[in-house]
């Protein structure tokens, strides 16, 4: 059974049909069956992938340009396989919770919802890619449905915000392509697939050439500090649900990257960039976290965390300890339930209110009590309380470090510290204290709203105190990811639970 094609064809085969329809509401409609569909298919394939298998499952190859080795080649192992899974989870859900977000844009209804159903079809790609063309091809292909998604639906400055999103994401890019063609080159091997270059390049000088134009792309994309800056401008403009896939799920292919090319492509050259990539990961918890404290605004606000939470990612990602790769890739998923609940919340009271400015808000609780509590277990996850999902990933993300690197872990939880300040800073703002005269009749949230909240707050809730599932997927996959790398994995009893 061709998964891969099947799940990425459902969701173009969705958008081009969306791209007819006439009438708004039943565009909106077909969206979210055909990525409801796109959900059940992906469940389905997921409870057939055998954690002790091989490595990469449910592959296809085939010829696309013989002439120069490149393949239309798909398959999963266990980390592309729970960021496929967060992806067909968390397109129904913004789907639902964007059913007024197209309103207000320049472009059409049906237009959004067939963009987004064009982006889960690259998403899928991107993660399910095996020639590392293709990965090219599927990773510039998704800057376009979100650059027109935050140009044409965005707030006051989206255009700007579009175009800075934009501009850096193709200067990455293109670096990205000078180190591909390279790779292929130099290589020698006459083909792009992944599993037939590993272990190809063995200069080290050459290697740390292809790796940092590899790296760029991926620190720009994650974003990693100081590639960090069109992020803010990006998620405060983009409407709430496009901002959730954004930093959710496009973003995590930036650290994806990192975990899947530059260690096994480059081990050496990796391990070269170590200590400059940990110290930028921990600027990079520390800055997000107290560049977030000042803010003003919810959705950058929320934005400066995620880059807060992407150096911690990243840091275990270099780490290269099972505990510090695995707690990264569960991070990754963690990451997309958490920070998408709290971007959909967010959504929902701004668009009550008109404004994102956290002083026009005041005891919203006694009005809008569901909202106030769900914003409240959202912002929680966020700052990785223990039994909500973010706090185990975090935890061996710090552990996996501390075996290898003790000074940055100690210094990178101090984000956790920090990350308590601006979330409870945001709710008791916002939630807290008298009922500001501006939301004396903000009504709570409807039907709709909370079989978008509901789904997102059970999640973050069963994985906090049950990862295991995720982790027995996952570990074997970095197991071979470390193995590859030559880096002997420090055993823990976290990892071996995941087992």
């Amino acid at each position: 059974m061709p998964w891969l094609s099947i799940l990425m064809g459902v969701s173009a085969l969705g958008a081009l049909g969306v791209a007819f329809v006439k009438n708004d509401k039943l565009a909106k409609q077909a969206t979210l069956a055909v990525s409801l569909v796109v959900m059940v298919l992906t469940i389905v394939m997921t409870v057939q992938f055998s954690p002790n298998g091989d490595r990469f499952q449910f592959a296809e190859t085939y010829d696309w340009i013989p002439a120069f080795g490149v393949h239309y080649a798909v398959a999963v192992d266990g980390v592309a396989l729970v960021l496929i899974l967060l992806s067909a989870i968390l397109v129904p859900i913004v789907v639902l919770a964007s059913w007024h977000d197209a309103e207000a844009g320049k472009r059409s209804v049906r237009t959004y919802f067939s963009l987004l159903l064009v982006l889960e079809a690259m998403m899928i790609g991107v993660f399910a890619a095996t020639d590392v063309f293709l990965f090219y091809v599927f990773f510039e292909a998704m800057l376009i449905p979100m650059y027109f998604m935050i140009g044409s639906y965005g707030g006051a400055q989206r255009s700007y915000a579009a175009v800075k999103f934009l501009l850096y994401s193709l200067f990455g890019g293109l670096l990205m392509l000078v180190a591909v063609i390279a790779l292929y080159v130099i290589a020698g091997k006459g083909t792009f697939l992944f599993p037939e270059l590993i272990g190809a390049i063995t200069d080290p000088t050459t290697q740390k050439w292809l790796f940092l134009g590899f790296f760029i792309a991926f620190a720009i994309k994650a974003p990693l500090w100081p590639f960090h800056t069109w992020l803010p401008d990006a998620a405060a403009q983009a409407p709430a649900g496009a901002a959730v896939l954004l930093v959710g799920v496009l973003d995590k292919v930036g650290t994806y990257g990192m975990l899947r090319f530059c260690l096994e492509l480059f081990p050496e050259a990796s391990k070269w960039a170590t200590p400059v990539v940990i110290a930028l990961a921990v600027i990079g918890i520390v800055y997000g976290a107290i560049v977030a404290i000042g803010q003003t605004d919810i959705k950058r606000l929320i934005a400066y965390t995620s880059i807060s939470h992407f150096g911690f990612i990243a840091m275990g990602v270099f780490a290269m300890t099972q505990n510090g790769a695995a707690g990264s890739a569960l991070y990754m998923v963690n990451h997309g339930f958490a920070t998408g609940a709290l971007f959909l919340i967010a959504g929902f009271l701004i668009y009550r209110r008109g404004s994102a400015f956290i002083s026009d808000y005041g005891g919203v609780q006694k009005v809008a009590p569901i909202l106030a509590g769900t914003f409240l277990v959202a912002g929680l996850s966020g700052l990785s309380l223990p039994g909500l999902s973010p706090f185990v990933s975090e935890f061996m993300v710090l552990l996996g470090t501390y075996e290898v690197y003790a000074v940055p872990a100690i210094i990178g939880a101090t984000g956790v510290v920090l990350a308590a300040i601006y979330i409870l800073w945001m709710y008791q703002r916002t939630m807290n204290g008298p009922t500001a005269e501006s939301v004396q009749g903000m009504a709570d949230l409807n039907s709709r709203e909370r079989w978008v909240v509901g789904p997102l707050i059970a999640l973050i809730i069963v994985l906090g105190f049950f990862p295991k599932p995720l982790l027995d997927v996952i570990n074997p996959s970095v197991k071979e990811t470390i193995h590859n790398v030559s880096v002997t994995a420090p055993a823990s009893a976290v990892a071996k639970e995941g087992q």
